[in-house]
């Protein structure tokens, strides 16, 4: 099964997790966000169901996508486009949508100012 992490994270985590990757170390799949705040602007609930539709599913058309979830083609159009921009959905050669994922695991820790 291939996991992507979805976290809140330092620029200087963030920087290091790459050094570290660029020496051959593995890091895992990541997707990072500055604050819970953004994190929760790219994955609304309607996008977070567009993303359980898509895992594991290979690539799609938009309409598919749409099809599988039972909502209107042009709403999951600016779904789709909102999670590319985020980093979180890729688009293929052939201008399909993948969510190259089978599970996404979200980390990050909310503590007392």
């Amino acid at each position: 099964m291939r996991t992507v992490t979805l976290e809140i994270s330092t620029r200087g985590k963030i920087n290091s997790r790459f050094l570290r990757a660029l020496e051959g170390k593995p890091q895992g799949a990541f997707i990072s966000f500055e604050s819970p705040a953004l994190l929760f602007r790219a994955l609304s609930g309607k996008r977070w169901e567009l993303l359980k539709a898509m895992a594991g599913g290979g690539p799609m058309t938009i309409r598919e996508a749409a099809r599988r979830l039972g909502r209107d083609v042009k709403a999951v159009h600016g779904d789709v486009h909102a999670l590319l921009k985020a980093g979180i959905l890729q688009k293929t050669e052939n201008n399909r949508i993948v969510f190259p994922f089978d599970a996404v695991h979200v980390d990050f820790l909310l503590k007392a100012a």
